[in-house]
């Protein structure tokens, strides 16, 4: 699996030639190699893209995703054939226990209210109200901790009068890296051939990534961290590269530094094989490192 982020913002023709991706701009020819590339980005509406190159990463299950004319992601290519998927694994996913789906989202939600509150302690918030909230969590979290201490946090980092429902540069930051954290989500669900639709806590028909939905939920504050980090009036594409290039900052998961880009694949790895029953135990622990990247990784065009 490729570990490249390639954002396309400009002008600019994109083909697939001799397992390369090539990328034709005013500037000149680029050619990547298709095995380094995770994901391509496209936030520009004067792309125009082969379908032998989107073959080739439908085959290599790359995703590409593209954006509306506010720059959220609005939708990410789906294969009809995952990489790894037999009936096995299928039916395994249809008859995941009651017990062990309730048990992994109490430890999903545990562990996001757990960094939730070390990205407040980070910025210099009180958090005590959250330390609460997490003291009350139940199995299954069936009094829905989560978004009572959601609407509680956001407001800590980024003023009281803040709320996820205006539009700002913060909100849309925001939308933006967890578009890039869910797309990375679903691209590890599919890696190990599993159904992206059956979620173990969101079952909303409109939603093809139920699971991916369910999933991602320790990994957002990693997103939360890098936007309070940063100083930004306005959400431009220097952001946005941030942003995807957050997939490459070093957390420590469970206790050893690696990208978080990998410790969403370990992680997601790890839950699928709990579910299945394949694990007895499950640890999920997310750990920020004191500084986070504002720079852009080479490889965007």
């Amino acid at each position: 699996m490729g570990w490249r982020s390639i954002i396309i913002g400009q002008h600019a023709k994109i083909t697939h030639s001799a397992h390369m991706m090539v990328v034709q701009t005013k500037d000149g020819i680029n050619e990547i190699p298709m095995d380094d590339i995770a994901k391509v980005l496209v936030e520009t509406t004067q792309a125009m893209i082969s379908s032998d190159f989107m073959s080739a990463c439908l085959q290599r299950n790359i995703k590409v995703i593209f954006v509306d004319r506010k720059y959220q992601p609005i939708g990410e290519t789906v294969g009809y054939q995952p990489v790894a998927r037999d009936y096995e694994l299928l039916e395994r996913q249809f008859l995941w226990p009651l017990n062990r789906r309730e048990q992994l989202w109490t430890r999903i939600a545990h562990a996001k209210i757990e960094s939730q509150i070390k990205v407040a302690r980070l910025n210099g918030c009180p958090v005590q109200e959250l330390e609460n909230e997490l003291e009350a969590i139940e199995v299954n979290d069936i009094s829905n901790r989560e978004a009572v201490v959601a609407r509680k946090y956001f407001p800590l980092l980024f003023g009281k009068d803040f709320s996820r429902r205006q539009e700002n540069q913060y909100n849309a930051a925001l939308d933006y890296g967890y578009a890039v954290l869910l797309a990375e989500t679903n691209q590890s669900i599919t890696e190990n051939g599993y159904l992206m639709e059956l979620g173990i806590h969101h079952q909303n028909r409109e939603n093809r990534f139920n699971l991916g939905s369910d999933l991602m939920e320790p990994f957002r504050p990693v997103i939360d961290y890098w936007v309070t980090g940063q100083k930004f009036a306005e959400f431009n594409r220097q952001v946005r590269v941030g942003l995807v290039d957050a997939m490459h900052t070093v957390i420590k998961y469970n206790g050893a530094e690696m990208l978080t880009q990998n410790a969403v694949r370990q992680y997601v790895r790890e839950c699928l094989d709990y579910l299945s029953g394949e694990r007895d135990e499950i640890e999920v622990k997310v750990e920020f490192k004191d500084e986070v990247p504002n720079h852009a990784l080479d490889g965007h065009v």
